[in-house]
């Protein structure tokens, strides 16, 4: 095609003109009309009545929801998702996050057990004292959610994955026998760490007695009533963790996690990852902070009432709390119902 530009000139014009063989042509908001040849050309001149076609408005841009909270059946989308990774970790990523876990959750206890000790000791404070205990420990979740590390007892979620057949029970054993052991590990570091520092001598020694009795009265507990502590417990802390994984900003999991926990501390509620820090912590510290106690209270206090009288009953109610009431409820509700 050849170009002819004997009849250029520029022209202000809103439509397009024919002449003869040639075509306007417009650029912008001024029309020059050049006219073209078409010998050799198997273009058509455009029609007299061919408007020009405007394009069409840029859409505004949406507004983002990226910070609106998930809802409930995304969470459990979510935590379907989270439940795979974890399946699929390796044994060595398993181990040394779940050591994390066992140390943030029993930071959280020695703290919770700091902040508390004077008001657990007098009947009149006591339940202050719970209270002041639950607001200090909930930052053991917050650590474990934010920090990323494998807790046990929030792993019991990891049913939804397998009721959406999208890992098998044996992945879900394997995560949890895993990440148990090292819970206990991580937990039971931090218990000698804390026990040798000399800080349980604060208040006198009064800090030390409690710490002594609070493991003693863990151990003294029956099955059954250690067992309905322990569904209670981890019903409220795999709501948090529930909560959490809803929410896609840092003080929003933090708020998560707060209320449930501290909620399950002040109710009096066992969480088996959490004495794995008490009752260790007053085995080590039974020697020296022991005496003043009745030895009545803390003859059971010894490493088979630990791990028979409170971490079989409790753990087996914190797989039913986890597992049963929130991770299989709600994938009946929002995928089966």
């Amino acid at each position: 095609m050849t170009m002819h530009f004997s009849d250029s000139y520029i022209r202000y014009k809103s439509y397009f003109k024919q002449k003869k063989e040639g075509v306007y042509e417009r650029f912008d908001t001024v029309y020059f009309w050049v006219e073209l040849s078409y010998e050799n050309s198997k273009m058509a001149p455009l029609e007299p009545t061919e408007k020009l076609e405007t394009a069409p408005k840029a859409a505004a841009p949406k507004p983002s929801n990226s910070m609106a909270p998930l809802k409930p059946a995304e969470i459990l989308d979510a935590t379907i998702n989270i439940g795979v990774g974890k399946a699929n970790s390796s044994v060595s990523k398993l181990i040394m996050l779940g050591i994390l876990a066992g140390a943030f959750i029993a930071f959280a206890a020695a703290g919770s057990n700091m902040a508390a000790f004077n008001a657990l000791g007098d009947a009149g404070t006591f339940g202050y004292g719970r209270w002041i205990a639950g607001m200090v420990f909930a930052t053991g979740l917050m650590l474990v959610v934010c920090c990323g590390a494998e807790l046990f007892t929030g792993n019991t979620l990891m049913i939804c994955s397998v009721l959406e057949k999208k890992i098998n029970v044996s992945g879900m054993l394997r995560n949890w026998v895993i990440v148990y052991i090292a819970n206990l590990v991580g937990s039971i570091f931090i218990a000698y760490l804390v026990v040798n520092s000399g800080l349980l001598g604060s208040g006198d020694g009064a800090l030390g007695a409690t710490t002594v009795s609070i493991a003693a009265g863990k151990c003294n507990l029956e099955f059954i009533p250690a067992f309905f502590r322990g569904i209670l417990c981890n019903w409220l802390v795999c709501l948090a963790v529930w909560m959490a994984f809803g929410s896609d900003t840092m003080v929003g999991k933090f708020f998560s996690c707060f209320f449930p926990i501290s909620l399950f501390v002040t109710s009096g509620y066992e969480h088996s990852v959490a004495n794995m820090y008490y009752i260790p912590a007053g085995l080590f510290a039974k020697g020296e902070f022991g005496a003043s106690l009745d030895p009545a209270v803390i003859e059971n206090l010894t490493w088979g009432g630990f791990f028979i009288d409170n971490l079989i009953p409790v753990t087996l109610g914190n797989i039913v709390g986890g597992m049963i009431l929130v991770g299989m409820v709600y994938w009946f509700s929002y995928k089966k119902a």
